[in-house]
């Protein structure tokens, strides 16, 4: 299995080629990514800074992986002491599985997170660790206001379904209000933006600020 310290490891080591420093990266994704890959591999473009061209900022990419580490070691934490409870619970004869699932364990296709992967652009503004955080409080039954997964309490968005409509968080796009026919539609993105594209950071400047000409891809 593939380790994500060692990886982390990786992207850490300056005498490594800026390349497979990036692979690294790219490795502890496939590891842990609370937005989905490619939605958390974009985030970390943009909070972490990671220029277009690697040469220009040599530290952004650890940078990315330890606000990827910290968010893993919240996470972490918080299932270690879910998987002791459900033990508790099947001990006591209690085997169904509680509810609302952890969040960690939902299925994307089902989720309310599902348009992240559909349009990776559409995640959360929030750092890793702080998405986190808010999810391990919904899960322990805290009321947060706002929108559960990025707080965002402005109007909500309309979006046409062809039969109804689909009530979205105007700041990540998290599925607040399905369709009325209860089947989950796809979220089309707004600018196609495919994976080559993100992972070549055409959205960045060389800088590692967005980039100004890339068309906008958020319009909620």
């Amino acid at each position: 299995m593939t380790s994500f310290l060692t990886h982390r490891a990786r992207v850490h080591d300056a005498r490594l080629p800026l390349h497979r420093r990036h692979s690294a990266l790219r490795t502890c994704l496939t590891c842990f990514a609370p937005y989905g890959l490619r939605a958390t591999y974009h985030h970390l473009t943009l909070s972490a800074a990671i220029p277009r061209r690697l040469e220009a900022d040599r530290d952004a990419l650890a940078r990315a992986v330890e606000e990827l580490h910290e968010a893993r070691v919240l996470w972490l934490a918080r299932a270690e002491e879910y998987t002791a409870q459900r033990r508790a619970e099947k001990r006591a004869g209690r085997r169904a599985v509680t509810n609302p699932r952890p969040w960690w364990l939902r299925s994307w296709w089902e989720g309310p997170n599902r348009a992240w992967y559909e349009d990776p652009s559409r995640h959360p503004s929030l750092r890793l660790p702080e998405y986190v955080r808010r999810q391990n409080a919904i899960l322990d039954g805290i009321d947060l206001p706002g929108c559960p997964a990025c707080g965002d309490e402005r109007p909500l968005v309309s979006n046409s379904t062809g039969h109804g409509w689909v009530e979205l968080c105007r700041g990540c796009a998290w599925v607040l209000a399905p369709c009325p026919c209860g089947q989950r539609h796809p979220i089309v993105p707004e600018t196609p933006l495919n994976w080559n594209g993100i992972w070549r950071r055409a959205h960045m400047s060389d800088e590692g600020t967005p980039n100004p000409h890339w068309p906008a891809i958020r319009g909620v």
